[in-house]
């Protein structure tokens, strides 16, 4: 699998916040011979090449694996997995011995589909929310589900819709309207050809991280994010404005019936299944009244949790995905640093609406005692000036004894930096404090 020098050339595919704290993790590894990182965004310029691959296009990228000659797969995002990039290593002759770090596709499904997750819940006895699903066969029988809830109501899109698939109704007619809006005016397009609509669970939010190589797991430091636009978890979602890590409520206790009554019962369906899992599970989790329930999974690492929670990992993640790609990661352990950390993400004007591109950031070095991941940029080869390029921008992540402290640090730091547009959440992990 490495070179003969016990080194590896590795391939990171994404261009957010999550991939820019992998990049800076796996780069301090002394197994790292080189980085490449498609397509990458300013900040993980700084620590590998960033190449610009069609990522969903499994034939370009397997060219240059070979080329490359890449000893290690690390899929940051979604949708290449919900497209089979596992699958379609396994089972080339070329690239069969090379290790992807993500589900195969059918594994994958658990959130490429949130019926396909919810009755895999259901078979294996994973507390969840009570459901059921709609499409444009059954969309006449939904006010019968309506009126077995109370209100709010819960609005999924079934498949993938960047973190933005998800609809709280207040009322009744409220859900109905959104429920033909998903459905029939295809609000988020195929990813709302079929619509899960839940009870709506009250307590508070909560992600637990393992690393899995289909055999045995690890489990990663949890976060709490935060996904609503607007302070007070008001406005729409966004794919998060931040997050932080640990959360004081997840004791041992609770961790326990977490464990217990959720990620052992996955692993355990996934083997009874037969698919195949070397990858991260995350799981999207309510705690309500000291019990955890399963909201949803998602088959990679949390963004923004990641920028929360890598900082914690004492231990080598790159020594860790190569354990999960030979299905040896039992033998290891992960050491964690007990200090607090938090991320606050600085976001384009209009996001997660309409927003502008290419603004300058300005005051990045003037950035002390936190860490900046970026996500939406690029640098300008002209100018060498670093740009806006998405909606949300760069991540501020702070350690600190305390919450506090750790808030402290960032909130000091997302001050500092400037563009034009720049907004952010001033009350990341204040519910927690």
């Amino acid at each position: 699998m490495a070179n003969p020098d016990g080194k590896l050339n590795v391939l990171l595919i994404g261009q957010g916040g999550r991939e820019h704290a992998i990049a800076w993790k796996v780069s301090q590894s002394p197994r790292m011979k080189k980085l490449y990182i498609s397509p990458g965004n300013a900040g993980t310029l700084e620590l590998g090449e960033n190449i610009n691959l069609d990522i969903n296009n499994f034939n370009e990228v397997k060219d240059f694996v070979i080329n490359r000659d890449i000893n290690l797969v690390i899929v940051g995002p979604e949708d290449p997995l919900v497209n089979g990039i596992h699958d379609f290593f396994l089972n080339d002759r070329n690239l069969h011995s090379v290790p992807v770090i993500g589900p195969v596709a059918k594994a994958a499904m658990l959130e490429g589909s949130k019926d396909f997750a919810k009755e895999f819940m259901i078979k294996y006895h994973i507390p969840t929310a009570r459901f059921r699903t709609f499409d444009i066969t059954s969309i006449h029988t939904a006010r019968a589900f309506l009126d077995s809830l109370k209100p709010p109501y819960v609005l999924k899109a079934d498949g993938l819709a960047a973190g933005k698939g998800v609809l709280i109704c207040d009322t009744k007619n409220q859900a109905l309207e959104e429920l033909s809006e998903m459905i029939e005016n295809r609000k988020f397009g195929n990813a709302s050809k079929k619509v899960v609509i839940e009870e709506f669970l009250k307590g508070i939010e909560l992600s637990v991280f393992v690393l899995t190589d289909g055999i045995s797991y690890k489990l990663l430091p949890e976060a709490k994010d935060y996904k609503r636009v607007g302070e007070g978890d008001t406005g729409l979602n966004t794919g998060g404005m931040g997050s932080v890590s640990p959360v004081p409520f997840a004791g041992k206790s609770f961790m326990d019936k977490v464990e217990h009554r959720i990620i052992q019962p996955t692993l355990k369906g996934l083997k009874t299944e037969n698919l195949k899992f070397q990858g991260f599970i995350f799981f999207g989790l309510m705690n309500v009244s000291g019990d955890p329930y399963l909201i949803e999974y998602n088959v990679r690492m949390g963004d923004p949790e990641a920028e929360s929670v890598i900082p914690r990992l004492k231990s080598d993640l790159l020594d860790l995905f190569i354990s999960a790609g030979d299905s040896t990661l039992n033998d290891k352990m992960i050491e964690t640093d007990e200090r607090y950390c938090a991320s606050v993400f600085l976001v384009s004007g209009g996001y997660p609406g309409n927003y502008k591109r290419g603004n300058v950031i300005t005051e990045l070095d003037k950035i002390k005692g936190s860490l900046v991941f970026h996500a939406g940029t690029k640098k300008d080869p002209a100018s060498q000036k670093i740009l806006t390029n998405g909606g949300r921008v760069i991540a501020v992540s702070s350690f600190g004894n305390t919450m506090e402290q750790a808030l402290e640090n960032s909130y000091k730091n997302a001050a500092a930096i400037q563009f034009d547009g720049k907004y952010y959440r001033k009350d990341i992990g204040r519910d927690l404090l």
